[in-house]
């Protein structure tokens, strides 16, 4: 198998040298970086090449490398079921880069692209309706961002006196940012054995 995707590979790489960056298989899997003007032309030809016929798009997601440059990875997982063959594609860009949708190639890209939108905030030109799919319209940032806090910008409530759901603030009482436990449990009613920091504050002083 890892003889013919990089056959493969380099087969791709010779007929969209336009489109293809770099290229190389990785733990039986095919990695392509490709440009991101170019990605639009490139999965189409993915699909229709009698070589490729990439015609099923399993996934679009992405990864957050805040110290780049280049911080998002846009990355595509598409199937051969007539060859048995998967191929992964990135694209790097820019905070505030746009990304071409893949939509008119794969509609079935509308969801996903939507998803790493309303996650990491990248967007995608000329999709049809590019907004939030997972959080609520007025959610504040990108929860999968890695500068995203873990307790978020605002937490969501109903209040009984105004008999609706409210948001605000996230207010956290300064016993729950103390994290000098030795271990996760420390704070639970019961203690776990190995637990030496509780064993030593259960015997007290003067045992």
């Amino acid at each position: 198998m890892s003889e013919a995707l990089k056959e493969l590979g380099a087969f791709i790489a010779e007929q969209r040298p336009d489109c293809v960056l770099s290229w190389d298989v990785a733990h039986g899997e095919l990695n392509v970086d490709v440009a991101p003007s170019n990605i639009v032309a490139f999965v189409e030809f993915l699909k229709a090449d009698p070589k490729c016929r990439f015609s099923t798009l399993i996934d679009v997601t992405a990864v957050d490398w805040p110290d780049r440059p280049k911080r998002f990875d846009v990355v595509y997982h598409l199937l051969s079921m007539y060859l048995n063959h998967r191929i992964r594609l990135r694209v790097s860009v820019r905070e505030d880069e746009m990304v071409p949708s893949v939509t008119e190639v794969h509609p079935g890209a509308n969801w996903f692209e939507r998803e790493v939108f309303d996650m990491f905030g990248i967007m995608f030109s000329g999709h049809p309706d590019l907004r939030r799919i997972l959080t609520d319209y007025g959610f504040r940032g990108h929860p999968l961002r890695k500068d995203f806090p873990t307790t978020g910008y605002n937490e969501v409530r109903y209040d009984e006196a105004v008999k609706r759901v409210v948001y605000e603030p996230v207010k956290l009482t300064q016993e729950y940012r103390q994290f000098d436990f030795m271990s996760p449990w420390e704070g639970a009613k019961y203690i776990l054995p190995g637990d030496e920091k509780a064993g030593d504050e259960k015997e007290g002083p003067g045992t």
